[in-house]
């Protein structure tokens, strides 16, 4: 679901840019949404593809305070929600997470085919979206790498300031027989060492006992039960105090972090928004596209799948309009951009604009072996000011953090004491999510 990620962050994005920003409006298509005072509209984000993957639709409510200013988003649940294929075929979406609509596991869209969003709110406001055709995506042929200090824009620079990084191009032939369209995107595989952290707690593999105390070498412990937990045990001062109750550390703040049990890699995405159109090379070889910028955060080797995906003209116009704005918004003293009308209505009530946009893409993927060898100078992950820790997996940690890692120390002993269970500090498991997987990536090499 990376291409759902990506839009609505920078849809965000964009809203955080037009509360804050205190410039002038420049002038904007009257289909765009000037968001002034009180926000409150519905941000759909949705893309069919051709791949055996999840396929999800995200409604979401942005909001803002009148008086305060203050911009927060709410998934928006209980929703019915469909696709319709062809005009004919009703593909009902099951809710997964809150404001997260998936449709059946064997779903996959289809070249040539058309699809259409539709769906009603637990109010009963109906909504639906314009038919979008799946045009086809080439293959791509051939992808270069290239070190380069300055890879990273101002805006995605790490820590705000290290911009160094891979910039890769591919190759590919554009048909010759249709106007094409494309977007590019990227996942980023890097190896984790470390799966879990624990505020004002510790990692428990098995649960923790309810009101049951024992003494040992450093004071009274908390005791392990038999059920599997794997979850951070924080404990919580009880309003009355209980025999042979450990003392629970408010203070200091404190972070204990837990390397993975097995195998896990972290899976990082892109937020920048790169379309192109065939128009002035229709049909021939397009070269040295550049499609991504990986940043350097270790000296480790890594795994970039591109994606390729193929776009209609009205979704082509979107993100290209989506991404001239985001790149002229270059300080508080540019003009603010918008938050973009996209394709989809209120039934009923045709003045109620909806951000975001549902299309279907074709999408052509090639997995790249980063081993950056060739890069120069420190990567961000080595960049601590007070020295590297020296850990396994920590220049990744510091890089997506902005600290070493701090294991659950063995003496002085820790704040929370566990009796019984595995021997301490444990191990964490490696959660699969839409971040992290503990499954080896195709193409990754040992």
């Amino acid at each position: 679901m990376i291409h759902i990620v990506s839009q609505l962050r920078l849809f965000f994005v964009l809203l955080g840019w037009l509360l804050l920003a205190t410039g002038p409006l420049a002038c904007v298509d009257p289909e765009d949404i000037l968001l002034q005072g009180t926000v409150d509209i519905i941000v759909v984000d949705g893309t069919i593809t051709n791949l055996a993957e999840a396929q999800i639709i995200q409604l979401n409510r942005s909001q803002a305070d009148r008086l305060t200013g203050r911009f927060g988003t709410i998934p928006i649940t209980k929703a019915t929600v469909e696709v319709i294929v062809d005009s004919s075929q009703i593909i009902p979406c099951h809710e997964t997470i809150d404001g997260s609509y998936q449709l059946p596991s064997d779903f996959k869209g289809q070249i040539g085919h058309a699809y259409q969003l539709r769906f009603i709110l637990s109010d009963g406001s109906r909504y639906v979206s314009s038919q979008q055709i799946m045009q086809a995506a080439p293959s791509i042929n051939q992808v270069s790498s290239k070190f380069n200090l300055n890879s990273l824009s101002q805006a995605t620079a790490l820590g705000g300031y290290y911009r160094a990084g891979h910039d890769l191009a591919i190759d590919f032939q554009d048909p010759a027989d249709q106007h094409n369209y494309y977007r590019w995107g990227w996942n980023l595989y890097e190896k984790q060492d470390w799966c879990r952290s624990c505020h004002q707690g510790a990692y428990a593999v098995n649960n923790i006992l309810p009101h049951v105390y024992t003494h040992g070498p450093y004071g009274q412990y908390y005791v392990s039960g038999d059920s599997l937990y794997e979850d951070c045990f924080v404990p919580v001062p009880m309003l009355a105090y209980e025999f042979g109750q450990p003392v629970v550390v408010t203070k200091p703040l404190y972070v204990y972090d837990y390397a993975c049990r097995t195998q896990c890699w972290e899976i990082l995405h892109n937020y920048e928004i790169n379309v192109f159109d065939d128009q002035y090379s229709n049909g021939g070889l397009i070269q040295s596209r550049k499609v991504a910028q990986i940043p350097y955060y270790t000296h480790e080797p890594c795994l970039v799948e591109l994606r390729q995906t193929s776009l209609t003209i009205d979704a082509y116009r979107y993100f290209k309009l989506f991404q001239d704005q985001t790149e002229k918004t270059g300080g508080l003293t540019d003009s603010p951009p918008t938050a973009l009308a996209g394709n989809v209505k209120r039934i009923g009530l045709t003045t109620e604009s909806v951000a975001g946009y549902f299309t279907a893409s074709a999408v052509s993927t090639l997995r790249y072996w980063l081993d950056r060898k060739d890069a120069t100078g420190l990567p961000f992950g080595a960049t601590d000011p007070a020295g590297p820790s020296g850990l396994p997996g920590a220049e990744l940690y510091y890089a997506l953090n902005l600290r070493e890692p701090n294991p659950e120390p063995t003496f002085p002993p820790p704040y929370v004491l566990i009796y019984g269970g595995p021997s301490r500090p444990p191990t964490a498991i490696c959660v699969f999510s839409d971040s992290r997987t503990p499954y080896k990536p195709e193409g990754w090499r040992d």
